[in-house]
This record gives structure tokens, sequence and C-alpha cells, in this order.
């Protein structure tokens, strides 16, 4: 975990911090498509993300579920810190993108590094800061731009998150993170394919120039 560790976070703590993270920092993985986090669940620690992807979902109550945003090395969940913090279950779920690892910081040692280390300080706030504005990205795609348009950042996204122009998820699942229908899926695609801005293959979708 160390040296992973380090090239994830050490841009951002001091050696003091990173040698305690290390030392009550549990290591976990997960395999794409786990379920990291449910909702409704209490969470006993933060999570410290050294490498994959994690995307982050809300789930209204007829079980749809929106996607929010997507966590990368380096980063953490707000949503989960405030649940932390506060002792609250989760409102999100939170599920593998790809094959994940990641650091998990028991909430006694959250609290204490907040007084004792600024570096921490800054990368808490840091991260509130970042998971609001791209809520706030979520939020102004929903409300100004259209399904098309969606859809085509969503591919972008993903394809960035994946360095992989290949997007490996059905038209059910796409539907699912943009909480609409498969068929309205299925037909944007074939419309960008018939575009020539994607191809589409029975397991994935391949990027060409979206």
């Amino acid at each position: 975990m160390e040296n992973s560790f380090k090239k994830s976070f050490g841009v951002y703590f001091e050696p003091a911090l990173i040698s305690e993270i290390e030392e009550v920092g549990k290591s976990v993985s997960f395999p794409a498509g786990d379920v990291i986090i449910d909702i409704g669940q209490y969470i006993k620690g933060m999570p410290l993300l050294i490498s994959g992807a994690i995307k982050i979902l809300r789930e209204d109550d007829n079980g749809d579920e929106l996607l929010l945003y997507y966590l990368e090395p380096g980063d953490t969940c707000s949503m989960t810190m405030a649940c932390c913090f506060g002792e609250t279950r989760s409102e999100i779920r939170a599920i593998a993108e790809t094959s994940v690892q990641l650091v998990m910081v028991p909430v006694r040692n959250m609290e204490t590094w907040i007084a004792k280390y600024r570096s921490w300080r800054n990368f808490v706030f840091e991260s509130y800061h970042n998971r609001l504005n791209e809520l706030l990205i979520t939020v102004d795609g929903i409300a100004f731009k259209n399904l098309d348009q969606r859809l085509v950042d969503y591919l972008k996204r993903k394809s960035e998150i994946t360095n992989d122009s290949n997007v490996n998820s059905t038209h059910q699942e796409i539907a699912y993170d943009l909480h609409t229908s498969r068929v309205v899926v299925s037909r944007l695609l074939k419309k960008l394919e018939r575009m020539g801005k994607i191809e589409l293959h029975r397991n994935h979708i391949t990027l060409k120039e979206l």
C-alpha cells in the first residue's frame, strides 16, 4: 500500500500524516461492478481512492438511479465524509466503475487530523468544493441540456475515467445512470452512430468523433 498511496496522496499530505494513515488505514480492493457503499448503510470510515474509478449514484423513491459524479485516484467522497462526521446513514451508492484499491480511514482519526494537520483540513475542504462543483455540473446538465448532449457528455466522461475509447456499458446501464429509459438511450445511440460519432457493438460502444 505504501508506494501506491504516496503516489496518489503524497502531493496533499505531509510525511507525518502519511505515516499515520499507513498505520491506521485499512487497504481494501473491489472488482469492477461491486457496491462499495450502499444507500442506508452506516459508514465506519472515509475512503481514499488509490487506483481505479468509482461512480457515485443517487436513488429516488421509485428505485431509479442518477449518476452524480465519478471519483478518481487521489479523491474521496464528500458525501461519505458528511455521513462519517454526522454518524448518519449513507444517502448515496458507490459502485466500482473499474477495479479499485482504496484505503479506509477510521472516523476517530479523521476528526483528530482536522485539528492536527493543516494539509488534512485543506484536503477535506477542497474535496467538498470539488464534489459540489461536480454536482452543479450534473444539475446544470439536467436543467439546461437536452438528453442528446447529456449522453455525449456521459460517454466522453466515461472514456476519460477508464482511459479507453471503448465504453463497456449496456444501454440499460446508461439509462440508469442518466435517469431515463433504455429505449430512449438506444434511439439516441443509433443516431450518434449514423452521424459517425460512435460505433455500436454487442458488448461495448467505441467512441470515434465525439
